[in-house]
């Protein structure tokens, strides 16, 4: 993982910008994942699934530690996503009929 260095306030908002995208971007990437994951699965109770949802979160925040970001921070926009990604995942679920 690099850093540009930049110049410019400008440029350094430019690159960010730019960073923001991607996230955005793999978040969706993600999404799909998750809607995906309504097909294999046949409860509610499946999709919170507390067991894989605490190893979501211990390997992102140890992550963020090896990368020098606060895993406080990561984890808490993870538990955002996940907990948005649930309701998701559990309308698609509906959407297939399994209820």
């Amino acid at each position: 993982m690099e850093v540009k260095k930049c110049d410019t306030l400008e440029e350094l908002r430019g690159e960010i910008d730019k960073v923001d995208e991607k996230i955005v971007e793999l978040i969706a990437i993600r999404n799909g994942y998750i809607k995906q994951a309504a097909k294999f699965k046949h409860s509610v109770e499946e999709i919170k699934a507390d067991d894989r949802i605490d190893e979501v979160l211990n390997r992102i925040r140890h992550k963020a530690l090896t990368l020098g970001v606060s895993p406080n921070m990561v984890a808490d926009l993870y538990r955002h996503m996940i907990d948005e990604m649930v309701e998701t995942e559990i309308a698609e679920l509906r959407n297939k009929g399994s209820f």
